[in-house]
């Protein structure tokens, strides 16, 4: 009997022990304490939904990568997907939400789909007349403000970390247009709900949905009369060369905004250092990816019309004024009057 307790009692201390070390060994692995992204090892999947790899949303990603793992000194692995897990923008939302990526490049018009109606402000056609007002305007009070919006109506299951672009968007269809009179009863590949849709169709043309990776040969088949983009993205897919693509008008009725996100949620369960580097990493993507972007704006211009497509310019202003009052009535509805004027101000 004396036997048997000394033994219990030598099993009960070594079963105290292993419990006692695989604690430790779960619970400070993902707090970490050390410095340059010490802690648990991760590994972040980022992705953006073109599939050409020279797209400066490639350049952006893969600096994103390059800043988060050398400053990490390997403790954070970033894995860059082109399209390939989801060429669609509402996918990669949905993935990011949860949890299947971590890192997404998504436009304003898919973020309302999360019910997020304050992001529309930064569709609007017409909000902005030149980069250095978009750069003024996303780079300061406005968009910290918008950044937490997005916060705090996704419950923390988007955070925003840098606002990209995606050039400057104009028409291309198969005929030029000289006026808005030209726009009547054309169908236009764009959005078909909220307010670039009611934009359109103001203009005379018909909004009609067509998914980007169909959108070639949408073109080419007569499906639409029309799209609308910045040059880097349209020229590397070769719409110009469609028979419905090849005239070239620059409306320049967009600036655009794009929204670099993480997994709010996600990101706060990360050691500090973790979230710093990850933090750098995303500036360092944002201007490498603005770079990119207006560098190949005259670059992909130029090859359009070496490809036989044909560019004019048209009076914008009837284009502005009938954006202005469109303005006004989707910052009424979403409470964010005080934005719209200090957008305007920033002019």
């Amino acid at each position: 009997m004396k036997n048997f307790k000394v033994w219990a009692f030598a099993l009960i201390f070594v079963t105290f022990g292993v419990l006692a070390g695989c604690g430790n060994d779960g619970s400070e692995g993902s707090e970490g304490s050390g410095g340059d992204g010490e802690g648990e090892k991760i590994k972040l999947i980022a992705a953006h939904n073109q599939t050409d790899p020279e797209n400066p949303y490639q350049d952006g990603l893969l600096k994103f990568k390059e800043v988060a793992e050398s400053e990490s000194n390997g403790n954070i692995e970033v894995e860059v997907h082109a399209g390939t897990i989801g060429t669609e923008e509402s996918e990669l939302v949905e993935k990011l939400k949860l949890g299947a990526a971590d890192v997404v490049l998504v436009s304003p018009g898919f973020m309302t789909q999360t019910g997020i109606d304050e992001v529309n402000l930064f569709a609007m056609p017409y909000l902005f007349d030149s980069y250095d007002h978009w750069e003024k305007v996303v780079d300061g009070e406005v968009g910290d403000q918008m950044a937490q919006i997005i916060n705090e109506k996704s419950n923390n299951d988007f955070k925003l970390v840098g606002y990209w672009t995606a050039g400057v968007r104009h028409y291309y269809g198969k005929k030029p247009i000289k006026s808005m009179d030209d726009l009547e009863g054309m169908t236009i590949r764009t959005q078909t709900s909220g307010v670039v849709a009611d934009y359109w169709k103001k203009t005379g043309a018909v909004p009609t949905d067509v998914a980007w990776g169909e959108l070639y040969q949408a073109l080419q088949q007569g499906v639409v009369d029309s799209a609308e983009n910045a040059y880097p993205y349209f020229v590397q897919q070769n719409h110009h060369t469609t028979a419905n693509g090849k005239y070239i008008t620059e409306t320049g009725h967009d600036y655009t905004t794009r929204f670099l996100l993480v997994n709010g949620n996600k990101f706060d369960k990360y050691t500090k250092e973790q979230q710093e580097i990850i933090l750098k990493a995303a500036e360092a993507s944002v201007k490498a990816e603005r770079e990119s972007l207006y560098s190949q704006e005259e670059e992909y211009k130029q090859k359009a019309i070496d490809d036989g497509a044909e560019v004019n310019e048209i009076d914008r202003q009837p284009f502005i004024d009938l954006a202005k009052p469109l303005h006004d009535k989707t910052a009424e509805e979403l409470g964010l009057e005080d934005m719209l004027q200090k957008i305007r101000d920033a002019k």
